[in-house]
């Protein structure tokens, strides 16, 4: 259904709610492509919302945690339905690497034991292994270079040392996701493209959506011991759909979780009125394994007004224009957040809290997961990529991430980007053997 909201719910008011134009039955051989060839943790069929499914994950869930048993307690309790959270973590030895040891620096860290199912040890090494793969680290790309026919023709990038090359391409791909990829785009403007590469119709930067969710922190009785191991174990979609009869649009799921490193928690963690220094700023960071999160990934709507542009006057390390954000959430938005946070301390409740407290809900792009500033469609007038990735106005230029969202699904969109760099890749690879990519089949 994340695909087909503007259909479903009808136009929405200040917005650029829109259809995707491909579906979930197109996708779906891309994501079981995801979840066997990198490895994802699961159980399919636990949870009476998931979408139809043609194989199972390829492992077994990971083992519940404290704030998992915590968040079954407090669902079923509730009526909702909780089931084992797929994770790109591996729960058992797969194609080589080795499953987690539970060590608990999965969020921010690189995983020693390679169990983290990244592309960083996943399909990086394998495309290196090929021979016909060069990583060059540390490189910045500041501008695609484009002949007197405005086809792509390279890039010109800054190595490691700051120093200037030009690298000659048949065909650019561009994987920076929904921030850097139209900053790139907009820095890359010449003769042809006044205002920017693939932005004849100014849309490049445009519909910036970034991954909105609320969050309540929850003490309980007894350690949880909830540091140790991955992030989430359990989650619940009860709410995954919008509903007409919550009087707004927006949806999305819930779980609880290990959130906070011991000085993130010290920060971010405590309750509002904590003391922030002595005797009871002490006694309070003693509640750091006894504190659960509940943490809900909800909608952002798409608005054209909120977007990826170039400052002025700011210039970053380089001597580049920076990047400058506009951004301020939907009406919706806020509605879609308050309910959630309430829906948080209703589990929190339930599960046997002895205290709770939500954090604030505010404007903010301090988001992981950045979407929708070179959206896909069918329309070269409402959008910047066709459905394959190619941008309309650059047959051998692609953009496969983030930015190419067309609405923010409920979060969590890392393994639909890689679902659709899978597909795309196909489709680069049948244009580049029917005829020169450079130009439209």
């Amino acid at each position: 259904m994340d695909f087909i909201e503007r259909t479903r719910w009808g136009p929405l008011a200040g917005t650029g709610l829109a259809d995707w134009p491909i579906t979930y039955a197109e996708l779906e051989p891309y994501y079981n492509k995801v979840e066997w060839e990198l490895g994802v943790s699961g159980q399919a069929g636990s949870s009476p919302f998931d979408p139809p499914r043609s194989k199972p994950y390829p492992v077994s869930p990971l083992p519940v945690k404290s704030s998992g048993v915590l968040l079954e307690r407090g669902a079923l309790k509730l009526g909702w339905h909780p089931f084992p959270a797929p994770m790109a973590i591996l729960s058992q030895p797969y194609q080589g690497r080795n499953a987690c040891q539970h060590c608990g620096y999965c969020e921010s860290f690189g995983c020693e034991w390679g169990a983290k199912s990244s592309t960083l040890a996943t399909v990086i090494p394998v495309a290196e292994e090929t021979g016909r793969c060069e990583i060059r680290p540390g490189s910045y790309v500041r501008q695609i270079s484009t002949d007197k026919k405005g086809r792509v023709d390279g890039v010109i990038y800054f190595d490691s040392q700051k120093q200037e090359h030009f690298q000659k391409a048949k065909a650019v791909v561009v994987c920076a996701n929904g921030a850097e990829t139209p900053r790139l785009l907009l820095m890359s403007k010449s003769n042809l493209f006044p205002n920017g590469l693939a932005n004849s119709n100014g849309l490049v930067g445009k519909f910036f959506m970034v991954d909105l969710g609320p969050m309540a922190l929850g003490t309980f009785e007894h350690p949880l011991g909830d540091y140790k191991s991955v992030q989430v174990t359990r989650v619940v979609h009860d709410f995954y759909d919008s509903d007409p009869k919550r009087g707004f649009y927006g949806g999305g799921g819930i779980d609880t979780r290990f959130n906070f490193y011991p000085i993130a928690f010290a920060l971010q963690g405590l309750p509002p009125d904590t003391p922030r220094w002595g005797a009871g700023f002490k006694q309070a960071l003693k509640n750091f394994d006894h504190t659960v999160t509940a943490f809900a990934h909800t909608t952002c709507l798409p608005l054209e007004s909120n977007s990826i542009s170039l400052d002025p006057e700011v210039k970053d390390a380089w001597g580049m224009p920076a990047m400058r954000v506009t951004y301020k959430c939907h009406p919706d938005d806020f509605k879609t957040l308050s309910f959630f946070r309430d829906r948080c301390m209703q589990l929190l409740d339930a599960a046997g809290a002895i205290q709770k407290w939500p954090l604030p809900i505010e404007d903010t792009t301090a988001a992981g997961h950045l979407l929708g500033t070179c959206r896909m469609g069918n329309d070269p007038k409402t959008s910047v990529v066709d459905k394959y990735h190619r941008a309309h106005d650059v047959p051998n230029l692609f953009i496969v991430d983030g930015s190419s969202f067309v609405t923010s699904g409920r979060n969590q969109p890392t393994c639909t980007i890689q679902a659709l760099a899978f597909r795309a890749s196909e489709h680069m690879a049948r244009m580049a053997r029917g005829s020169d990519i450079a130009h439209p089949l």
